[in-house]
């Protein structure tokens, strides 16, 4: 008994030193991303969702500490997971409100990358869960998966290049369950029948994706609150 009590006490410490290994490369990639206090970024969306045709659109981003985002694009259709694009990596971590688990090892896009696991600690937090998919040489989040209470699960995936520095990425992929959204109004209008219904049910199972490619960034040069009213 006192032997099975040693290995549960032991196995206990090495997960609380697990936890703590891994707060410590989250708050790393978290001082990176304070470096920036807002931007305002230019760039191309394109959407791919089962019932939406939009074409390549631009789009102008606006971001300032901590938490304001908005995205304009000039004309046509902007379907964009609610909760999704308005969340920044710095959003996922802020404050330390959360409990950092180690998940293992990973390749995103031939990376090796640490998997790790976020539980807000917050009962008012949105967010359920979140998978941190992290290079450690360069403290860049290269992928993030994000289950929320409201607005369904979703994929976000980095790619960097000119602006790595502030941990700004050049493109952007959000993945979503068109089935956690609302589809657009006139769209189910078409479909009367139980045969289209169905159909319905299939747009429904389809995976939604919105790519955008970022430019240029003017960053740490101030914005006004009033940007995002």
């Amino acid at each position: 008994m006192k032997r099975f009590l040693i290995i549960v006490v032991v196995l206990g410490f090495q997960s609380v030193s697990f936890s703590q290994d891994m707060t410590a490369l989250v708050n790393k990639v978290k001082a990176k991303l304070d470096k920036v206090n807002d931007y305002v970024a230019e760039g191309s969306m394109k959407t791919d969702v089962i019932f939406i045709k939009a074409p390549v659109g631009k789009v102008k981003v606006y971001y300032k500490k901590p938490n304001h985002f908005r995205l304009k694009r000039d004309g046509g259709i902007s379907i964009l997971p609610k909760g999704g694009v308005t969340i920044n990596m710095s959003t996922l971590i802020e404050g330390n409100q959360f409990t950092a688990f180690a998940a293992g090892d990973a390749v995103v896009n031939g990376t090796k990358v640490k998997v790790v696991k976020l539980l807000p600690t917050s009962d008012n937090s949105d967010v359920v869960l979140s998978t941190l998919y992290i290079d450690e040489t360069t403290l860049l989040i290269l992928k993030a998966a994000t289950t929320t209470k409201e607005n369904g699960s979703f994929e976000i995936e980095m790619t960097y290049g000119k602006y790595l520095a502030y941990a700004l990425p050049d493109k952007v992929v959000f993945s979503f369950n068109t089935k956690d959204y609302k589809m657009p109004k006139g769209v189910a209008l078409e479909f009367d029948d139980e045969e289209k219904l169905t159909e319905i049910q299939k747009i429904k199972r389809k995976k939604g994706r919105v790519q955008i490619n970022y430019s240029s960034y003017i960053i740490n040069k101030g914005l006004d609150d009033a940007v995002f009213k």
